[in-house]
């Protein structure tokens, strides 16, 4: 019997608790002083299995977007209902929840060292490096660490590999689909672009209203419905399928143009 228990990655899981408590603590009035969050949805995270579940979301900043869902998840597993209101619902976090990321973000400073301790499934990017845009294959030790979260726990993932706003989702999210089978829960989330550096560890600007929006899990015939139909259903649940983007109408050109117009006369 073990009497120390570490996850399946090896990392302290006592050690994990009181830091999920500590940095929640920290980062609370970010979320519900700050600036504030608008929670839609958040029962359903009570009804979801221990297990196996792949929340997918549009990405915003590196660190502040999966903080939020840290605070959500745990205070709805709590028994509050879209609110964060009362930090002491991270007495006993939930501390099987993990997130994927990029290995060189995860090991860009202190912090972020820390957050990935916490519970960052890290993968090397296939297309981007160091800013520089690459080629390379699919290290498939990182597919089986995000299937071995997922046979421990909750994983969040963003499939779009990129905090850009309509960025096509990568396959690879749709391989893991119907390599694992996972219950996908789509989020959707805004306003913290506005809040906080790229990175999510800087106030850029408060009162802002954030939102995150819990959808219900998404219908998939794991056998049978290809990766393209899958690319599909999940750019549509995390709205950032092409549609989704706002075609300016003709009065706001219009507007926009004499605002232009202005601006050159008095430059």
């Amino acid at each position: 019997m073990r009497i120390i228990h570490k996850d399946p990655f090896g990392h302290y899981v006592f050690l994990k608790r009181w830091l999920i408590q500590i940095l929640g603590t920290l980062s609370h009035r970010r979320y519900q002083g700050f600036n504030s969050l608008k929670i839609e949805g958040s029962e359903i995270i009570r009804e979801l299995p221990e297990k196996n579940i792949l929340f997918v979301s549009n990405h915003q900043t590196y660190f502040a977007d999966v903080t939020a869902m840290h605070h959500v998840f745990n205070a709805s597993l709590k028994g509050r209902i879209d609110s964060i209101k009362n930090v002491g619902y991270l007495w006993r976090p939930k501390t099987n929840l993990y997130y994927v990321a990029a290995t060189e973000t995860m090991k860009s400073g202190f912090l972020p060292k820390i957050m990935a301790y916490i519970g960052a499934v890290s993968i090397k990017r296939t297309w981007r490096e160091s800013g520089e845009s690459i080629k390379r294959q699919v290290d498939f030790k990182d597919i089986s660490n995000i299937g071995k979260a997922l046979e421990d726990g909750w994983v969040i993932t963003f499939p779009q590999g990129t905090t850009k706003a309509f960025n096509p989702i990568r396959k690879g999210t749709a391989h893991i689909i119907k390599k694992y089978k996972p219950i996908v829960v789509p989020i959707v989330i805004d306003g913290f672009r506005r809040s906080f550096d790229k990175r999510g560890l800087l106030i850029k600007k408060k009162g802002i209203l954030q939102s995150m929006v819990i959808k219900k899990p998404l219908e998939i015939n794991y056998e049978n419905d290809p990766v393209d139909k899958i690319v599909e259903l999940l750019e549509f649940a995390i709205e950032q399928h092409p549609s989704f983007i706002k075609v300016p109408t003709e009065e706001y050109l219009q507007l926009k143009r004499a605002r232009d117009k202005k601006r050159e006369f008095w430059n």
